[in-house]
């Protein structure tokens, strides 16, 4: 999967749910500012003084907006290759966004979201000082995911956590538990329609087998606390099979039908006195006609 599909699904995640990312990331602003009463996301590209300047863009700025009316402004940045990052270059993001937002508290967050243990870290903080003078202080909210140990957030009813167990750190032999653990908890603080767009996130970053498959279904069948759970999934393979079918049925059904009259079709251009070359430009004519209705005709 190419970075920019890491960082797309990610996105994804703290769109649906800022409100939990926030409260689980950085807990302090709710219990500080109080409630979230209004999200923004802003635009990505910090503004320009002049078109000649470098082009910044960052993953996630978000507008927070509290009951004292308090703005935090949360510049989240994802990263699953970490010799991408710059902390210079979010730096210079957070510097911009504070002379955009006066009035926000502006704090700059890097999800580092790759599953493996690092040999060299990353800096955390820049700092330029004189004898006892502080001149420049920069530092960000440093979040490694493989850092967390994922059976420490089973009992965790945060949506966003559940669908990260996967890319947190466990042993071999837990993985169907971890596994197990973030689709029950997705299915259970989700909606439905939350459900079923995330629970591919968790097959992919899981990383998960067809055999594995086998056995999550027969653990997640195999217990009282995921009933509910198995049969949301068997109801919603037999309605894909469904609609597949259908799918497969009206494309069969106009091939078929394309293919019945093709003969007939030929053999009266031949009869009409066409070249072999005239019937082929019409013949290609029609196919993409065909193309187009097979399209519209398709219900998913």
């Amino acid at each position: 999967m190419k970075q920019e599909s890491h960082d797309h699904n990610f996105k994804n995640i703290f769109i649906d749910f800022p409100t939990e990312a926030l409260e689980w990331l950085l807990p302090q602003a709710v219990q500080n500012f109080g409630p979230v009463k209004k999200i923004e996301f802003i635009r990505q590209e910090p503004k320009k003084h002049k078109l000649s300047e470098p082009h910044f863009v960052l993953d996630m700025p978000i507008l927070f907006s509290f009951e004292n009316q308090q703005l935090l402004l949360w510049l989240v940045e994802f990263q699953e290759d970490k010799s991408k990052f710059s902390i210079y270059k979010l730096a210079h993001y957070a510097i911009n966004y504070i002379e955009a937002y006066p009035e926000a508290q502006v704090i700059p967050t890097v999800l580092f979201t790759n599953r493996k243990k690092w040999r060299k870290d990353v800096l955390h903080e820049l700092e330029s000082r004189l004898s006892n003078q502080l001149f420049i202080y920069f530092r960000y909210v440093f979040i490694k995911l493989f850092d967390f140990k994922a059976h420490d957030y089973y009992d965790c009813n945060n949506p966003v956590v559940k669908i990260l167990l996967p890319k947190m750190n466990y042993k071999h032999d837990e993985r169907i538990e971890v596994i197990t653990q973030a689709y029950k908890g997705l299915y259970d603080l989700a909606s439905h329609l939350m459900f079923d767009k995330y629970i591919d996130f968790i097959d992919i970053y899981a990383g998960i087998s067809e055999n594995e498959r086998d056995k999550l279904y027969h653990e997640i069948t195999e217990h009282k606390e995921t009933a509910m759970l198995a049969q949301y999934i068997r109801d919603k393979g037999v309605q894909q099979g469904i609609q597949q079918g259908i799918q497969q049925g009206i494309q069969q059904g106009i091939q078929q039908g394309v293919q019945k009259n093709l003969k007939n079709n030929i053999l009266k251009m031949y009869q009409k006195g066409m070249t072999s070359d005239q019937i082929s430009d019409i013949l290609e004519i029609e196919k993409e006609k065909v193309m187009v209705l097979i399209k519209e005709a398709n219900p998913i």
